[in-house]
């Protein structure tokens, strides 16, 4: 089985191509896939498949060729991924399966517009957030407050005052399953300038990771966001992550992620190993 390997701010992935929709992903090759220290070690898994092979994503079909399966480290499957569509679609152009531009790719969460060129960052139409209200997690021992915030999948964003960097995300956050009954990414984020902020993110099924797209245009949402109106004013934003740095714009309409897409292997997964 052929794999590429890449990354986006450092959240890092196995690209699978499956063109035809032909292979057989189960949760436990996922897992073993993603395992850093048996297997080739990621925060998920992009199975590169074309929509008109996959059922759920033949009513797409017409406005996006390819269809991003994602799968979560443990072998969940996930709606979205914001750093993932963008090292999805870099994948697309180095292969020659897509030219550079703009265009869609199909998720579990919809469709998303990304532009791109032949090098360089990828940028993607993240859809409008959904503001859901304020929740509470804990962490580590302390009880975190904070907005609420559907990005095709489920985000709690919690201001602090102290450094991101000195925090405890070594364990799972427990929360209110009513309030988050799919489970919940959680973010941890400061201000640091005008517009300009810090994170740090537990990801469902994968744990700390090194960036989370989706988590950083909630981060962006939970500091902009009127929370008496819900209206998010226009304006970019700059989200700095372990992993790297990240903008996100919000227009009125809808939000924009852009950032780095990198590609940094390819081999073939030995059969006798699977």
């Amino acid at each position: 089985m052929r794999f590429v390997k890449g990354h986006g701010t450092e959240n890092d992935f196995v690209i699978v191509p499956d063109p035809g929709g032909s292979l057989d992903l189960t949760p436990a090759m996922v897992a073993r896939l993603c395992d850093r220290r048996a297997g080739i070690g990621a925060d998920g898994v992009l199975r590169v498949v074309r929509t008109k092979a996959v059922a759920d994503a033949h009513a797409v079909a017409d406005d996006a060729e390819w269809f991003m399966d994602y799968r979560n480290a443990d072998g969940s499957i996930a709606e979205m991924c914001g750093n993932g569509v963008r090292v999805f679609a870099r994948y697309l152009v180095d292969a020659g399966l897509a030219a550079p531009g703009e265009w869609n790719i199909a998720t579990r969460a919809g469709l998303r517009r990304v532009s791109l060129g032949a090098t360089g960052d990828v940028s993607v139409a993240m859809g409008a957030p959904v503001y859901l209200g304020t929740g509470q997690a804990d962490v580590a021992g302390r009880t975190y407050s904070g907005v609420r915030v559907s990005m095709g999948n489920p985000h709690l964003a919690c201001p602090v005052d102290e450094p991101v960097a000195t925090l405890d995300l070594t364990r799972a956050p427990s929360f209110d399953p009513a309030v988050f009954p799919e489970g919940v990414n959680v973010e941890l984020f400061r201000t640091v300038g005008d517009r300009h902020l810090e994170m740090r993110v537990y990801e469902r099924g994968s744990g700390e990771t090194r960036s989370c797209g989706t988590g950083t245009v909630a981060t962006a949402v939970a500091a902009a966001i009127d929370q008496d109106t819900g209206t998010i004013p226009e304006g970019v934003w700059t989200v700095d992550v372990p992993g790297g740095r990240l903008t996100v714009t919000f227009d009125g309409v809808t939000s924009h992620l852009r950032g780095p897409a990198v590609l940094v292997a390819e081999g073939d997964i030995r059969s006798d190993w699977l």
